[in-house]
C-alpha cells in the first residue's frame, strides 16, 4: 500500500520526537511492503516566524490532500509570555482542527505493566486502567465570543456548543463503547452550566440508540477527583472541550510520564495525529525528549487512518520491548540507569522491529 502523510513538526522538541516516529514508521513500511511519502508543512510558531500566521494556507492545503497528519507540538516562550501578541501558535492548532472538521479528540489512557510504579498513583488504584477520552475539539469557550470591555478592565470568553455539534461527539463515544466494555461516561457541569445541561438532555436523548451501553452522568469535578481515586472504573468518557482539555492531562501522567501518551484527532477530512505533551521548550535541540508518545501515536495512524492493525501492534509490541529493558530517556529512567537519548531510542525501536 502507499500512503501520503503530512508531517507537522511543529515547534520545540516537535521535529525531534517526530523524526524517531518517521524512522520507525518507514521501518515499519519497509517490514510490510508499504510506500510512504512524508509532506513536510510549517505551523505553529515556526510558521509565524516564516510567513507570519501559524496555520498557513499551504499548510493546510498539504493537510487536505493527504491520507493522514502526523503532528509533532506547537508553541514558544516568546508568545507564552507575551499575553498581548497579536498572533500566536495555539491560533494555528484551533485553525487546523476547525478547517480540518477535527472535532473529536480521541485520547487513550493505559498503564505499562514494566512501568506500574513509576506512576505518582499507587500500584492498586491504576492497575487494569485502560480508558479513553473523546474531547469535542471545535466548540465551547476555546471558539466563542470573546474581548474586553470597560477599557480592558473586563474580560469575556463565551461558551457555546449546538445540539449537533453534542450529538456528532457523542455517537462516536456510544460507538467506541460498543466496542469495548460498552460503558459511557457523560462528564459535564449541569449542575451550573446551561451548555451542559445541553449536553446531558442529548446524549440521554440518545440512550435509546444504544440500549447496550450503560451510561452514567457525572460532574466534571467529581471525575477529576475519581481519575486519581479509581481511574480503572471508567472506560469511554465524552465531554466538552475545555474539560476535556484539563481532564485529559490529568489522566495522562497515571501511565508515569506524559511523555508515552498518544492521540488521535477525527473527523470530517483528514484524521491527524500527535502526542498528548507540549512542545516542551526548555529540552529543544538536547535530544533528551521521549519520543515513545508521538511513536504510540504512529501506531494510532496504521491502524485507525489505514486499518492496518498487523502494523500497529508491531509498533506497540517494540516499544514495550524497549520500555521492559530499560531503553528510556531520562523521564523513565530508573536511579543509577543510564538514560538513552530520543535518536538512541528511536534507533533501538527501528533496530528491534
Amino acid at each position: 500500500m502507499k500512503f501520503n502523510i503530512a508531517l507537522l513538526a511543529g515547534d520545540g522538541i516537535g521535529p525531534e520526537v517526530i523524526n524517531e516516529a518517521v524512522k520507525v514508521s518507514d521501518a515499519i513500511a519497509k517490514k510490510f511492503n508499504h510506500e510512504i511519502t512524508w509532506t513536510p508543512a510549517l505551523t505553529g510558531a515556526c510558521a509565524i516566524d516564516a510567513v507570519g500566521v501559524p496555520y498557513p494556507d499551504e499548510t493546510h492545503e498539504i493537510c487536505m490532500a493527504a491520507d493522514a497528519v502526523l503532528f509533532g507540538a506547537i508553541g514558544h516562550p516568546k508568545y507564552d509570555n507575551d499575553p498581548s501578541a497579536p498572533v500566536r501558535p495555539e491560533q494555528g492548532l484551533l485553525l487546523m482542527r476547525k478547517k480540518l472538521g477535527l472535532f473529536a479528540n480521541v485520547r487513550p489512557t493505559f498503564t505499562f505493566p514494566s512501568l506500574i510504579d513509576n506512576s505518582p498513583l499507587k500500584r492498586e488504584r491504576i492497575e487494569g486502567t485502560d480508558l479513553v477520552f473523546l474531547r469535542e475539539l471545535t466548540g465551547g469557550i476555546y471558539f466563542g465570543e470573546k474581548g474586553r470591555k470597560d477599557g480592558g478592565e473586563t474580560a469575556f470568553d463565551n461558551c457555546v456548543y449546538t445540539r449537533v455539534e453534542v450529538q456528532r461527539l457523542a455517537k462516536k463515544g456510544f460507538e467506541l463503547a460498543m466496542t469495548r466494555s460498552k460503558k459511557l461516561c457523560c462528564v459535564d457541569k449541569a449542575n451550573v452550566l446551561e451548555t451542559s445541561r445541553l449536553w446531558r438532555e442529548t446524549v440521554q436523548a440518545m440512550e435509546k440508540d444504544y440500549p447496550e451501553v450503560a451510561v452514567s452522568y457525572e460532574f466534571v469535578d467529581a471525575v477529576a477527583m475519581r481519575l486519581v481515586q479509581w481511574p480503572n472504573s471508567y472506560d469511554v468518557l465524552i465531554t466538552e472541550n475545555l474539560f476535556g482539555d484539563i481532564l485529559t492531562d490529568e489522566a495522562s501522567v497515571i501511565s508515569g510520564s506524559m511523555g508515552l501518551m498518544p492521540s488521535a484527532s477525527v473527523g470530517e477530512h483528514t484524521s491527524l495525529y500527535e502526542p498528548i505533551h507540549g512542545s516542551y521548550p526548555q529540552a529543544t535541540g538536547l535530544n533528551i525528549a521521549n519520543p515513545l508518545a508521538t511513536v504510540l501515536s504512529a501506531a494510532m495512524m496504521f491502524e485507525d487512518a489505514f486499518g492496518l492493525k498487523e502494523e500497529a501492534e508491531a509498533i506497540r509490541a517494540v516499544v514495550n520491548k524497549s520500555l521492559e529493558q530499560g531503553i528510556v530517556t531520562e523521564d523513565l529512567v530508573v536511579k543509577g540507569a543510564k538514560p538513552y537519548s530520543t535518536s538512541e531510542v528511536g534507533d533501538w525501536l527501528v533496530a528491534n522491529l
